[in-house]
C-alpha cells in the first residue's frame, strides 16, 4: 500500500457534516470533505512541496471568506508548518502533502486551496509562470476562449510551452513550466512585459491594468500571480462560489468543447476523474528557461 493511500485511510472526522455550505448546489460540509478525499490522488501532486493558502468559509460560500497563508490555526490534522525563515516576520507558511491534511483542511471549513509558483525547497526561484485570464464586464465565454488561444500563440512564438486549466470561476489559467533560473522579480517583470505586449498588440481584447473599471469589455491577463507570496487556485480545488465549480486541467484541444470556466463542479466532476491529470503529463519535461524568450521580447532582467 502506498503512503498516499495509507494516509487517505486516516481521514479526520468531519463535524457538522450536514451543514449546508452552498445553497445553489445543495452541497454540505460533508459532501465537500468527501470530494477532497476522492480527488486527493489527483490533487496532491499539485499541492505537495509547495506553500498553500486556504480560503475558509465558516458560514458557507455566501458568507464572509477568510484567506489564510500562515499558521494562525495549526490544529489541522496532518498539515505541515514550514520554516518561519521562508517568510520572515510572519507565522509559518502551510503545506499540504497528504490526504489527511487535505481533508483536515475541509474540516476547518476550507473550500479553496491556492499554491505558490515555487516549491518550499526553492522558494526564491519560481518553477512556473501563471497568467490568470480575468474577464471584464461584457466579455462572453467565446471571447475568453479566443483570448486563451491568443496567449498560447504568443507563448509559442516565444518558445514557451503552456498548459491550460479552468479556474472553476469565470476565467482560465495559462501555466508555463519553468526551469528554476530567475527570481520572483524577474519572472514577475517578464510576465508583465508579456501582458503589456498583448495589450499593445490586441488592445480591443486585452488590458494590462488590474481593476474592474480598466477591463470593461476586455480581459486582464493577471501577471500579479507571479510575485513573491502570490498564489493561484490549485488544480482540483473547489471554488467558494455558488455552484462550486472546480479548477480542472485540460488539453488545449478540449477548450472549444467547454461551456464555461465552471464547466466542472463538485457535483458533476465524477466522469472527469478518469482523465485526471493526463492533459498535464508533459509539464515536467516541458520546463523551459526564460532567457531566450526575454531576449525575443526585448526584456532585460535586472
Amino acid at each position: 500500500m502506498s503512503a498516499r493511500m495509507a494516509t487517505a485511510q486516516k481521514a479526520p472526522r468531519i463535524t457538522h457534516a450536514e451543514r449546508l455550505i452552498d445553497a445553489a448546489s445543495g452541497l454540505t460540509k460533508g459532501d465537500l470533505a468527501a470530494y477532497y478525499a476522492r480527488v486527493a490522488p489527483l490533487m496532491l501532486p499539485h499541492l505537495e512541496g509547495r506553500p498553500v493558502a486556504l480560503v475558509r468559509a465558516p458560514d458557507g460560500v455566501g458568507g464572509e471568506l477568510f484567506f489564510q497563508k500562515h499558521a494562525q490555526h495549526s490544529d489541522i490534522a496532518g498539515i505541515k508548518l514550514l520554516d518561519p525563515a521562508l517568510d520572515p516576520g510572519h507565522d509559518p507558511l502551510l503545506q499540504i502533502d497528504t490526504a489527511e491534511a487535505l481533508v483536515g483542511a475541509a474540516q476547518f471549513n476550507t473550500v479553496e486551496l491556492h499554491t505558490w509558483n515555487a516549491t518550499s525547497r526553492a522558494l526564491g526561484k519560481p518553477d512556473r509562470m501563471t497568467f490568470d485570464l480575468d474577464p471584464g464586464e461584457g466579455i462572453d465565454w467565446q471571447q475568453m476562449q479566443e483570448a486563451a488561444l491568443l496567449v498560447r500563440v504568443l507563448l509559442d512564438e516565444l518558445g514557451l510551452p503552456s498548459f491550460l486549466k479552468t479556474s472553476g470561476g469565470k476565467g482560465l489559467h495559462v501555466v508555463v513550466p519553468l526551469r528554476r533560473q530567475f527570481g520572483w522579480d524577474e519572472v514577475r517583470g517578464f510576465s508583465r512585459a508579456i501582458v503589456e505586449h498583448l495589450a499593445r498588440t490586441v488592445p480591443e481584447r486585452f488590458v494590462a491594468k488590474s481593476g474592474p473599471r480598466n477591463r470593461v469589455g476586455r480581459i486582464f491577463a493577471d501577471y500579479l500571480r507571479n510575485g513573491f507570496g502570490a498564489t493561484t487556485v490549485s488544480a482540483w480545488s473547489a471554488r467558494a462560489r455558488p455552484g462550486m465549480g472546480v479548477s480542472v486541467p485540460l488539453a488545449w484541444e478540449e477548450l472549444p468543447d467547454l461551456d464555461s470556466a465552471a464547466h466542472w463542479t463538485v457535483a458533476n466532476i465524477g466522469p472527469r476523474l478518469a482523465t485526471g491529470n493526463t492533459p498535464w503529463d508533459a509539464m515536467e519535461r516541458s520546463r523551459t528557461g526564460l532567457r531566450a524568450a526575454m531576449q525575443m521580447l526585448g526584456f532585460l532582467p535586472a
